[in-house]
């Protein structure tokens, strides 16, 4: 049993066979980062070797320290053999800690590869420092140790800066369905502007200013009658498309404040605050199926949306940040990665189980395979029996305020949605995890605004983050088409 056992472990395909072919004399950044694939591979396979004749000299130990033996062997010849054994054991830990050397040269010359493939596109986009050269498209396998890593040029510092109209030309979803119940009122903040949400005569949502025609009270500290919002102050009654229908003790004509497009689907109300005209589709948030939707939680949190998104993205520093919460007990591991197609927004984390999505304009979608609350199972969420899903839409209300939608899916224990007050649970555990992430990035906005780079050195697991900022740059830019887009 036990031989079997160890065979599992050793029983590895030589890789040697496999060796990618590639001809000329420089390689092109993939073909590099294939060949640091296949060192890993053959290191891995070496330090099994190596393991392997420590395993068979620890059982000719054995044998020669049999007591069987000694019926048949002098002490002197037993010694003997013994100290030999001692020395090929000596030079057998000798090249263990070689190939361990090896392993993690392989590893840091991987991470390196992949932080050249994936800061290919920031090369393109802007110029590298003038004291520092910027790397080819192309590398010599002579040079790959000794060459010094360049740095990349994704600047994201100084004051928030006014939001970019184009960054308004997107279905932006600002609340659940179920808190716009009728004869009430959702306040919001959106790009700097203060809008309200009701529900109409005919029960569809509207949005419009919060900001009354006639002496700019706000809207929402009034209340909903008919479907038209009654302003506190004069009584001025508006509908859902900004008319002013009623004006008590007075009459003007044609008197009207803006709203926006305002549309429902699948639970979650949805604006178009931007000026082109809003596309006829809109992205669906739903949870795979199977899944039983648990908590909907909204929350006002003082930071830019951007960098809430840029931590949402981020999973390299959950054993570092919740250690209280959902990573409590979790392990640092040697390489974070996050593996995403060559051109695309979505992907997953190794070595966690967890599938990560980036929607734009502002929204994460994240499916966790989970084999009982806070604690991770399996090597990818297709091995894994249960899991989470969780939706983040971070809404920028303002240069300094994120209105947060978040939304918990189970695809188990269908009873706990019963459980009464079970709401409650679940929005302290989301505040708790929020409140880590919230004392550093926090911290980050005033580093930023007095003038730090919060993107000074992106590394292989920051993959998804720079996507979003190269998606959202690209916006600003006008760009067309969009990177990273689906294909239609």
């Amino acid at each position: 049993d036990k031989k079997s056992l160890w065979g599992t472990l050793f029983d590895v395909e030589d890789p040697r066979s496999k060796a990618p072919q590639c001809k000329g004399r420089f390689l092109d950044v993939y073909q590099a980062l294939e060949l640091a694939r296949y060192d890993i591979q053959y290191c891995d396979w070496r330090a099994r070797q190596d393991l392997r004749t420590i395993v068979l000299l620890h059982g000719k130990v054995v044998e020669v320290l049999n007591p069987l033996a000694r019926e048949y062997k002098s002490i002197g010849t037993m010694k003997k053999e013994l100290a030999e054994l001692q020395v090929e054991l000596a030079q057998a830990h000798k090249q263990v800690h070689i190939s361990e050397a090896r392993v993690s040269a392989a590893l840091d010359k991987l991470a390196y590869m992949e932080e050249l493939v994936n800061g290919k596109l920031l090369e393109d986009r802007t110029k590298m420092e003038s004291s520092i050269a910027a790397p080819s498209s192309s590398m010599s396998t002579q040079s790959l140790d000794t060459m010094k890593r360049p740095r990349k040029s994704l600047d994201v510092s100084g004051p928030v800066q006014t939001y970019h109209p184009r960054l308004k030309n997107f279905w932006y979803p600002v609340a659940f369905s179920t808190d716009l119940k009728d004869e009430t009122m959702i306040p919001i903040d959106c790009f700097e502007e203060p809008w309200v949400l009701f529900r109409g005569k005919d029960g569809n949502p509207g949005c419009i200013q919060n900001t009354c025609a006639h002496r700019a009270c706000p809207l929402h500290l009034g209340s909903v009658n008919e479907g038209r919002i009654q302003c506190p102050y004069h009584g001025w009654e508006y509908t859902t498309d900004g008319k002013c229908e009623k004006m008590p003790s007075t009459r003007l004509l044609n008197v009207k404040i803006k709203s926006l497009p305002c549309l429902e689907q699948e639970g979650m109300i949805w604006i178009w605050p931007g000026d082109d005209p809003p596309t006829t589709t809109l992205p669906s948030l739903q949870p795979p199926s199977g899944f039983v939707i648990h908590a909907e939680i909204v929350m006002e949190l003082p930071v830019e949306h951007g960098l809430l998104l840029d931590n949402l993205l981020d999973l390299a520093h959950a054993p570092f940040t919740h250690t209280s919460t959902f990573a409590k007990g979790w392990t640092v591991p040697s390489l974070v990665k996050f593996l995403t197609p060559a051109s695309g927004l979505q992907g997953y984390w190794d070595p966690y189980p967890i599938d990560m999505e980036f929607q734009p304009p502002c929204m994460v979608l994240s499916t966790i395979g989970i084999s009982k609350p806070g604690k991770l199972e399996g090597q990818s969420t297709k091995e894994c029996e249960t899991h989470l899903h969780q939706l983040h839409v971070c809404l920028p209300s303002s240069r300094n305020k994120t209105r947060l939608l978040y939304r918990m899916s189970l695809d188990f224990a269908p009873l706990l949605k019963h459980i009464p007050f079970m709401h409650y649970l679940w929005r302290h555990f989301a505040e708790q995890v929020l409140n880590e992430d919230l004392r550093l990035v926090i911290g980050q906005q005033e580093r930023m605004i007095n003038g730090a780079n919060v993107w000074n050195w992106p590394v292989a697991y920051d993959k998804l983050g720079v996507r979003y900022r190269l998606w959202r740059d690209a916006v600003e830019r006008g760009s067309k088409p969009l990177p990273f887009s689906k294909p239609m």
